[in-house]
Formats: structure tokens, sequence, C-alpha cells
């Protein structure tokens, strides 16, 4: 119930008069709703007025001022009394047209009678470029408006963007007297056709044919009998191609295992559709295709992307900034561990595999991934608690990765996750494993799957996601499985980030999954006593990918495709990535991208200065005690890193690590409490112990970021790095390093350089350096197979590298 009243002092003053007993835990009431009594005009009113309408609205009263409604009762009724209007329904929102929004009403409009001036054949046709949270559904109601359209008809292929048509339409206070109607909730032929009507649908129904005539279903004549005002295509980044118009007619099952596929939609064209109208208007963020193929002229076409939103919220002048609710993104894509991934690497590149890492046996039940352990390690490692990287992230120390559920600022505000799987049996194989007793971390969250038959189609499948939240999201968790469904055309304020877990070719499927996590999220009131103060819950989003050439492919198109200005490619994503921070994690450091490596990763794969730090990463050389221990008691070894710069004194820095080392942990394991001054003493040993380790780490990568240079000076491809170092160009070598063959070797047997990691470097060096040359139209390297560090690669198989160690004579 709301107590519902009037007074000319201060709210909260007033309030607390009335409720003089403060109760245990905080104030004994909420303050909900506080408006002003007074119109624009300088008249005034007073609660019985509201009172009254709440009554003539079917509202009880209880008594007094006691009211039994909700906040949107009240707030419609406000509108009516303050408005001098009746309100049919409960239309109580009354927020306005952002700039944009205005902009892109007056130009479609403008056009529209341009063209009839110009006496050119109908239909028109206009395209809104418009990014996803735009406010598209408005905008379109606000352009019906304007030219004085009564028939509507949307048409869609995502049933699920229902919710956002019919909101805006029922709830805001200037569609007042408009007609909503769908298939479930009035005849078309029962509208009143003196107010505007607008039809929602989707292609596969209207569209569908009679299976047993060929013909249109007779449920459907009376919209191909309607010539329509407009006739608006929603989501129309799904296509207008010809060849593919008999894909109109699968059913949205068949839609969201081709959507879990990566595939486009249909739809129909023009100039063959079966509906008659003068207006054509096509909404889409992600209309890749159609500004690819000219299928609109520039006259035609409204842009609004991601960077035009957050550079205008970031340019906003003054209060009530309208953007300032619209979280900023940001990526972070992770190269996995080798123990996760090697299963599932293969294509072109050996690039880590998606669909075939979450693959299945079973069904829905009875669903298991075929690579379990794997999977289980995967969701391990997002928590920071795979055991088997424990040794490298205190190696990497605070260059170590921020994991999803591990590092605090992001598991902080990732309370509420959609994960984007390959296929209906991945989502329920994710929540079958997500269940068992080892993974206690998720417990905490309740898991959802929203895919198939059996969470209903459209709207129905919304449903759960929104029970499951509750009327306080921020007191609930939810991870919510999907391999399509919700992921276009649908609005859930919650979720703070998306997890990719699947192949996406696609950029329109994959940005229309991406941007579903930068719906805003705002509540008001957030102190109980201020109801006309918002606070914005959602700062920023998150996009987390694990198949990193992929998603920042996707960057690089989305960035310069969708933008239509004429200006450096380089330049186009550097603007973006201002507002769109980039981070990878390329198996050593997790680093912000700039817009020169975006573009070089998504040509070659990789980036010149990615790989040099490649080099410079930690693990590349291991000095741990036992290492250090062989080192020291060979004194040959020790000699060979005498010759390097930097090494004079190594054999007294081992001595000390090692000497300090055992000391530590003797009195670590035989003193239960130390003193003041020993654990002071002890403190300083350690922290000298860690820098003369660290100096023999930097001095070490220091000698590895020289093989680049050699690589780079030799020709030779096919051999193993080690086998070019000491059988074919040792003088180079020496001269490069300052090494000797012989040193070289014993420093490799002592286990200094971590091989697989080394294996790893050389080989996307040799793909860039490939790559970088490919200008010149030849390939001088093709075919041949490429020699590692201590490996080869044999290029036999085109969808995968297989490694073989070289047998030497």
């Amino acid at each position: 119930m709301l107590k519902i009243g009037f007074t000319n002092r201060d709210v909260e003053k007033r309030v607390r008069e009335q409720f003089p007993v403060v109760k245990p835990g905080g104030l004994p009431f909420r303050i909900v709703f506080e408006r002003t009594a007074m119109r624009p005009d300088g008249s005034t009113f007073r609660d019985f007025e509201i009172h009254q309408r709440l009554i003539a609205n079917g509202i009880t009263k209880v008594a007094g001022e006691w009211f039994k409604c909700n906040l949107e009762d009240l707030d419609s009724a406000y509108i009516e009394v303050f408005n001098r209007q009746f309100n049919e329904g409960s239309h109580n929102l009354d927020f306005e047209l952002r700039p944009e929004q205005r902009e892109v009403i007056h130009r479609t409009a403008t056009y529209f009678q341009q063209c009839t001036e110009r006496d050119e054949t109908p239909p028109y046709r206009f395209l809104w470029n418009a990014k996803m949270r735009f406010g598209k559904t408005f905008a379109a109601y606000k352009l019906a408006e304007k030219l004085n359209w009564k028939k509507i008809l949307i048409l869609t292929f995502k049933p699920a963007a229902q919710n956002a048509w019919e909101f805006d339409l029922n709830c805001h206070i200037d569609f007042r007297g408009w007609q909503f109607i769908t298939r479930s909730n009035m005849a078309f032929e029962d509208a009143d056709k003196s107010k505007p009507i607008v039809c929602f649908g989707s292609f596969q129904d209207f569209l569908g044919k009679n299976r047993s005539t060929g013909g249109i279903k007779p449920k459907n004549e009376w919209v191909h009998c309607t010539n329509w005002d407009c006739v608006i295509f929603d989501e129309y980044h799904y296509g207008a191609w010809k060849d593919r118009v008999k894909e109109l007619f699968e059913s949205e099952e068949s839609d969201e295992k081709r959507v879990s596929s990566g595939q486009d939609y249909s739809l129909c064209d023009e100039e063959i559709l079966p509906i008659t109208s003068g207006h054509f208007l096509y909404l889409s963020g992600t209309p890749f295709r159609a500004l690819a193929t000219g299928e609109f002229i520039e006259e035609q076409i409204f842009n609004w992307t991601y960077l035009d939103e957050q550079r205008a919220k970031a340019e906003w002048v003054g209060e009530d900034n309208p953007y300032k609710s619209l979280p900023r993104m940001v990526f972070l894509t992770y190269q996995l561990p080798n123990s996760v991934s090697e299963i599932a690497s293969e294509g072109e590149f050996n690039e880590f595999d998606l669909n075939t890492f979450f693959s299945t046996t079973g069904a829905q039940g009875l669903a298991q991934f075929q690579f379990k352990n794997e999977v289980q390690k995967w969701l391990s490692w997002i928590r920071g608690a795979l055991g088997e990287s424990a040794v490298d992230d205190l190696v990497l120390g605070q260059k170590k990765p921020p994991l999803p559920f591990s590092d605090s600022r992001l598991l902080n505000v990732l309370n509420h996750t959609v994960w984007f799987l390959p296929t209906i049996d991945s989502c329920y194989a994710m929540q079958n494993l997500l269940e068992e007793r080892q993974n206690v971390f998720y417990n905490d969250y309740k898991v959802l799957v929203v895919a198939g038959n059996a969470v209903g189609v459209g709207i129905d499948a919304l449903e759960p996601v929104k029970k499951a939240m509750t009327d306080d999201p921020l007191t609930k968790k939810t991870i919510t499985l999907s391999c399509g469904k919700l992921l276009t055309g649908v609005t859930i304020s919650p979720w703070t980030g998306i997890f990719m877990l699947r192949n996406l070719s696609a950029p329109e499927t994959y940005f229309q999954a991406a941007f579903r996590v930068q719906s805003p999220w705002t509540i008001s009131n957030p102190d109980g006593v201020s109801p006309n103060k918002e606070e914005i819950i959602k700062q920023e989003c998150y996009v987390f990918d694990f198949a990193p050439n992929r998603s920042i492919r996707q960057i690089a198109d989305y960035s310069c495709a969708l933008d239509p200005r004429e200006a450096p490619l380089e330049k186009k994503v550097s603007d973006f990535i201002n507002f769109l921070p980039v981070l990878a994690f390329d198996g050593n450091a997790m680093r912000e991208i700039d817009a020169e490596s975006i573009l070089d990763i998504a040509t070659s794969g990789t980036t010149a200065t990615l790989l040099a730090k490649r080099w410079e990463c930690a693990l590349l050389v291991n000095v741990d005690n036992h290492t250090l221990q062989k080192l020291l008691k060979n004194t040959e070894a020790l000699n060979a890193l005498m010759q390097i710069e930097g090494f004079r004194t190594l054999n007294r820095q081992i001595e000390t690590i090692i000497n300090v080392t055992d000391k530590i942990t003797n009195k670590k394991k035989n003193n239960t409490e130390l003193s003041p001054s020993e654990r002071t003493n002890l403190s300083t040993e350690e922290r000298e112990m860690k820098k003369l380790r660290k100096e023999i780490r930097v001095k070490l990568i220091k000698f590895a970021t020289r093989i680049p240079i050699f690589m780079y000076l030799t020709d030779y491809r096919e051999q193993t790095l080690k086998d070019v170092i000491t059988k074919l160009e040792p003088s180079l070598f020496r001269r490069v390093t300052g090494l000797t063959i012989p040193d070289f070797e014993v420093l490799v047997d002592l286990g200094l350089f971590n091989s697989s990691l080394m294996n790893d470097a050389v080989y996307k060096f040799k793909r860039y350096e490939d790559s970088s040359l490919g200008y010149t139209g030849l390939n001088k390297h093709a075919g041949m197979n490429i020699g590692l560090y201590d490996t080869v690669v044999r290029k036999e198989s085109p969808n995968a590298l297989e490694f073989f160690e070289l047998v030497q004579e």
C-alpha cells in the first residue's frame, strides 16, 4: 500500500513527523514518489484529486490517504491530473527524445517528404544504422506520430522483441489511444480504425505458406489485404537476400539453431514481399551487408554507432546528461593455458576452436561435454583456481590476467552474466557440469538454460530469467546459458557480462549478442527517502572472449565497416577503442591493445609489438631454486653466462639466493612464533632474495630478446632454431648473442629456457614474418615446414598442424 499526501514543506521532514518512532535497523518508511503540485501554467492541485483519479481507475482506497496500488498506478494518475487528460491504460512515462533521436526522425521524415515531392514511385525506403540501446522502438513510434501514420506493421525474426515494442507503446503518454495488436491479444478487425494501430508479428508467422496449398495462410489474409502506412523491418541485420527467401518459413527453433551456428537469416525482399505499403523502414544495429553491398544510398541512411554514443556522453555539457546511464564496454580476451586448450586447437592457424571445445554427447538432462575434464579446468581457471597455473601466476605477479570470477574488480559486478554457447545440448551440458559437487563456487548462482523448445518461444523465454532475478537483482546471482535466444532485440538490465563461448564468424550475430550487456541499469530512490534521485548501478559492462584473434578481428570489422566517415582505418579503430578498451592476455601478460595492433591482428593474427613482448616474458626462463642449484654446480654453464654482458657477479648472486632461501625455509619450519626483530630480519632477507632472483631473470630475458634478431638475420626456416644455432649458423649466433655453441647447449640442457613457450614464440614470429612480407605477392616459404625452437611444424593437413620431434642423426 501507498500513503498519498500533500505538503508544502520539506517532504522528508513532514513524513518523519507522521512516523516519529524509528524502528531498529533504519527508518520505518520509504519515500517512493515526490512530484510538484504546480502545473506549467501556474495552477496547482491537491492530493484528493489524485485520490479521485485512482478510484476512477479502479484502485482500492483502504483508509484515509492509504491506497492499495503500485508506483506505476500512482504515476499514471499523477500524469492525468497534471496534464488534465484522462489516460487509457497505464501511460505513466514521459521521457523525451534525445538529440540523435530527434535528428533521425527529422532526416527520415524529410527524405520521405522529398520522395513524395519528386513524384518517385513508392515504396520509399530508409535504413537506421543505429546501435543497440539507441531507442529505435520509441523513435519509430515518434516518426509515425510526426507523419500521422495510422497503420504500422512491424515484422521481425525475433518474437522476443515484442516486449520492447509493446512496453514503449503502452507506457508512454505520447501514445495514448494507440492500439498494439498481436496474434494473442486482439484481432485486427476488432481494432478502432480511427486510432493508430500497431501490428506486431514475426516473418515466420505472417509470411508463412499454407503447407497444403502453397498459398497464404487463411488466418493471415488480413495482413496482405491491408495497405499499411509503413512496414518496419526490425533487426534487419539478418539481411534481405533474394537467394535465401526460402529460409523465411523455418520455425523459430530452426532459427535458433541457425543463430547458434553463426549463420545469417534472410528477410524477404520488398520486390517480392506480398504486403503493400508506401514506406519501408529498416532498423538494425549491425547492417554490415546492407552497407557493404550498397543496398541503400547515402541519403537513405542514418548512422549512430557506439562511438557516436560514447562521444556524446563524454562531450555533454551541463546536468541531465541523457547518456550517463549507458555503460562503457570493455573487451577482455584470453589465450587459455595449453593444458586447457590443446585438445581443441585446429584450423588454418592452429587457433583454439570453441565449438570443438564445447562439443557434447547426449541431450539435455543427459548432455555431457566430450572434453569434460578440459571444460572443468576452464571453469576452475576463470575463477583463478586452476592448480597447474598457480606457479605461472606467481611468476607473472601483477601482470597475471584479471579473471572474471577471481579478480575482485570483476567479481564485484558480475552478479548476472550470459554465456553464449554453440548448441542447445552444450547449454544443458554446462548446466549439468555447474551443478556437480566439485563446482561449489557456482552454487551461489542460479543457472538458467534458455535454449530449445522447453523454455518457450519469444518473450516466454524471458520470464524465467526475470523471475530468477526477482525484484532485487542486487541480492541475487544468475548465469544464463543460451545459444541464440534473448540475444537479439531483448533488454535484460542486470546482465553485466557476456561470455563468448562459440565460434561466430558473422559480426552481426557477434555484436548483437555483445551489446545485450550494455543495457542501462539504474535504481531510483537508492536511500529510501529520495524518490527523484537515480543511482547508476552499471558503469561498465564486459565482453569475455577466449578466442583472441577472432574477437579482435570482429572489433576491427565493427569499428571500420559501420563508420561512414572517410578516414584512415587506423583512425577509425583508434577512435573506437578510445571508448571501448580492448585488453588481451596472450599467455604472458594482460595488455591494452592499440589501433595499429588491432589491425595487425585482424590481418596476420598477431602484431610486431606483441611478438616483441613475448620475448620479454618472465615465463620464458626458469629461475627456481632447483634450476639455480644445477647451474651453480656446473662450472661450464657459469663460465658461459659470464660471457654475456651483465652476468659478471652471477656466481655470488646464485649462492646468496640459495642460502637465503634455505635460511628462510628453516626459520619458518622451526619457529612457530618469531620476535618482532626476527620477523623484520626475515622480511629483509626475503626482499633481498626476491630482488636477486629478479635480477637474474631480467638478465636471462635480456639474452632471450636477442634470439628474434638472430631469426630475422637467418633465412633458414625448416630446421629447428636449436639446429640453426648449433649447426648451420654458429658464427652469426656468436656475433648476435655473445655465446658459443657449446655454451648455448649447456644452458639449454640445464633447463634455463621454457621449451614450450619458446616454441610458441618462435612459431608466431615466423608466421608474422611471412604475413609482413606477403605484400610482395610471393611467399618463398609456401608449403615448407616451419622449424620452431626444438620441434618442427609440418603442414600436411589443412585443418591441423602436426608437431613432431626431430630425430637427429
